[in-house]
């Protein structure tokens, strides 16, 4: 618990930490792309992401999604958030991320593919500060740790770090990954908030799992070609 106390005091530098996970990844993407096919190549990518970050995040999500879809009253939500047994509105969130994140890898220029992996995952890690620095917490635990030691300067700063790192990376087209990953946050928020009265770790992870798709969609929808992009 001191070291996560210690970490979250500094929640500022999660962009750093993406930045390193996805140059990881970024290596893992350039080497296999050289002599696997782009199936195969994705598959081994999203092997790389989770064996490495583990699955507390895409957990979350799981959670995030059985307790969204769950009908009834917010303590009935917030019930099914809670329930150890997936449930099926969990198994549909978690099977529409997975495939849009082989679809995005899988459909992107070998060239590029690094690149973009490395603005996702900073991306992510932005998606996580946006949703607990406009939350409030639901309950005690980590995720509520996070949200208490979040607030608008720590996102500024963190906006700060990512936005330049993306600029460097892939431009405008970074610069974009970024904003479209933490509107989605910002709705996940919001979403959180209207089913559960606030926002918990499973609201925090299912941001960081959805603002890496969708950072890497934006990518895919705008077009990017190395380093010439915008």
């Amino acid at each position: 618990m001191e070291g996560i106390e210690a970490l979250m005091r500094h929640v500022y530098i999660f962009p750093v930490i993406g930045l390193a996970l996805g140059m990881i990844f970024a290596a893992v993407a350039h080497l296999l792309g050289i002599f696997l096919p782009r199936d195969l190549t994705a598959i081994c990518v999203m092997i790389a992401i989770y064996w490495v970050c583990g699955i507390n995040h895409i957990d979350g999500l799981a959670d995030f999604g059985d307790g969204v879809t769950a009908h009834g009253s917010i303590e009935k939500k917030i019930r099914a958030m809670k329930d150890v047994n997936l449930g099926s509105g969990g198994a549909v969130f978690v099977i529409v991320v997975l495939l849009a994140l082989f679809s995005a890898i899988r459909s992107m220029d070998h060239g590029v593919l690094p690149l973009a992996l490395i603005v996702s995952e900073i991306s992510a890690k932005q998606s996580m500060l946006a949703f607990a620095a406009f939350t409030e917490p639901l309950h005690s635990g980590l995720g509520q740790i996070m949200i208490d030691r979040t607030g608008k300067r720590e996102f500024v700063i963190a906006l700060v770090i990512s936005s330049i790192a993306s600029a460097l990376i892939l431009k405008t087209t970074g610069l974009i990954m970024v904003v479209v990953s933490i509107l989605s946050a910002l709705y996940l928020a919001r979403v959180s908030g209207r089913n559960f009265g606030g926002g918990s770790g499973d609201g925090i992870g299912a941001s960081n799992e959805i603002g890496r798709v969708v950072a890497l969609c934006a990518a895919l929808v705008l077009g990017v070609r190395g380093w010439t992009v915008l």
